[in-house]
């Protein structure tokens, strides 16, 4: 749909070609004898040789740094068929040449990018070039760049379609883009940076986001400890495992292969982080019930999510994890592989902060996640990258509701968002709105939750004053 999304395979692919021409031919041949000339000489007589055939027949694509996964990768692990031809050491030497010239038209044919996915790509970018779309991916996709990036491919073979289809499909996006895999940020990075320079406020290709840094958890304590104003706190962020392609890319043994090793990995949690996974696949009516009543229920993704190819498979491979006490939530391989979140009633962001910190640190010494020295965190969405982190509260404060500029203007200082009780382009109902830190790129965790508390407590202290 998006784009061939699957690693080449190229050990197993060659060793399986090369052995069935000459098994059994060359069976029986190989003694101990000849061996061992073989891996005496080979060592000499092909370091000279690789120099000058890798310049000729494997650098086609001026890719210097990839000389070694695709020439010294299959010798070191074995992957040259395991029956060289060994009635002559010249022939065998022959045959080791003829391996190594083959490798080069292997990984050029493979790179190639489809002729139906760039005749979708040329018909997409014409639409959205005719559009008022006013999409991040239209102010930043010249033809220019188009042209450079159409025929790239990361090595799990996504494409530019991949990374773009939503944003051409929907020309309401704010944004129009998402990363299929996590090589696409670098693959494609013409245009991810700019977008992610733009949405994120000034972060340059020449920055580089902070390593984790949680900061002292005791140092958040209870926003509102008379509870007139928070109504619920929230803190939540997204993960990705590290070694997996994003959605739309996974295949469904991976969808599978993933819910196990997430679901295994919960359950082992103890204490307050203690729980049950959910499975959606073959879920009972009463559980999906109850986690609707509980909110806790996601469900497949939007027209935007389904355009970006992130809802494949679907109910496969997804669930549902929460703690007893119901403050601590997993989604797993909703938009992102992990969404972990801590939240409760009130506003103690301090325990909601604590828990949230602990989830993660346990989580992480089991599942590897997967990190990016400029970036940090990786997400499907570039929206979300670096810390990940969203901090919000539910929060009543009707007087501010009737002054929006006052509001917007704490907002703006703090570097909050603003939104309607039901999130993202809904009303406030009864004065009660979703605030959160807006920034969450170029900053510690510590420093996005620090931003949102230290908003939140003067909008409080502003609505006690009117």
């Amino acid at each position: 749909m998006g784009g061939i999304c699957s690693s080449l395979g190229i050990c197993e692919s060659t060793d399986d070609q090369q052995t069935n021409k000459i098994d059994g031919k060359v069976d029986g041949k190989v003694d101990d004898k000849v061996d061992d000339k073989i891996d005496d000489k080979i060592d000499d007589k092909i370091d000279d040789k690789v120099d000058d055939d890798v310049d000729d027949n494997v650098d086609d694509d001026d890719d210097d740094d990839d000389v070694y996964v695709w020439l010294i990768r299959p010798l070191t692990l074995g992957c040259i068929p395991r029956s060289i031809p060994t009635s002559s050491f010249g022939e065998s030497i022959q045959f080791i040449r003829s391996f190594l010239n083959n490798i080069g038209s292997i990984k050029k044919s493979n790179s190639m990018v489809d002729a139906a996915v760039l005749d979708k790509l040329e018909s997409g970018y014409a639409k959205l070039a005719e559009s008022d779309s006013k999409s991040l991916l239209k102010k930043h996709l010249t033809k220019e760049v188009f042209d450079q990036l159409k025929t790239r491919k990361t090595s799990f073979g996504s494409t530019l379609l991949d990374v773009i289809q939503s944003g051409l499909e929907n020309h309401d996006s704010g944004v129009g883009i998402y990363a299929p895999d996590a090589e696409a940020y670098t693959v494609f990075a013409e245009i991810f940076d700019p977008i992610i320079d733009d949405y994120h406020g000034g972060f340059k290709k020449t920055d580089k986001h902070p390593p984790k840094d949680f900061g002292d958890v005791d140092s958040f304590g209870n926003l509102d400890p008379t509870g007139e104003y928070i109504v619920s706190t929230r803190v939540r962020c997204g993960r990705s495992l590290d070694g997996y392609p994003f959605n739309p890319c996974l295949t469904e043994a991976q969808y599978k292969e993933m819910e196990e090793k997430v679901s295994s990995t919960l359950s082992g949690l103890a204490g307050e982080l203690k729980g049950t996974f959910y499975p959606l696949t073959g879920m009972s009516k009463e559980v999906q019930q109850k986690l609707i009543d509980d909110h806790f229920l996601f469900k497949e993704g939007d027209r935007f999510l389904q355009a970006a190819n992130a809802c494949r498979f679907w109910p496969t491979g997804r669930g549902i994890f929460h703690n007893d006490a119901k403050t601590f939530l997993v989604w797993c391989n909703e938009e992102d592989h992990l969404r972990i979140i801590s939240m409760q009633m009130g506003g103690d962001l301090g325990q909601v902060y604590r828990r949230l910190v602990t989830a993660v640190n346990e989580i992480e010494k089991r599942v590897p996640f997967s990190h990016n020295d400029r970036f940090g965190f990786l997400t499907f969405c570039p929206t979300n990258l670096g810390t990940t982190v969203r901090a919000s509260v539910h929060i009543k404060v009707p007087k501010l509701a009737a002054n929006k500029a006052k509001l917007e203007e704490v907002a703006a200082k703090y570097n909050l968002q603003v939104r309607g009780t039901r999130g993202e382009h809904t009303e406030a109902e009864g004065g009660i709105y979703d605030i959160s830190n807006k920034r969450r790129l170029g900053l510690t965790e510590y420093q996005a939750v620090k931003e949102m508390n230290d908003g939140i407590a003067e909008l409080i202290k502003l609505e006690a004053s009117l």
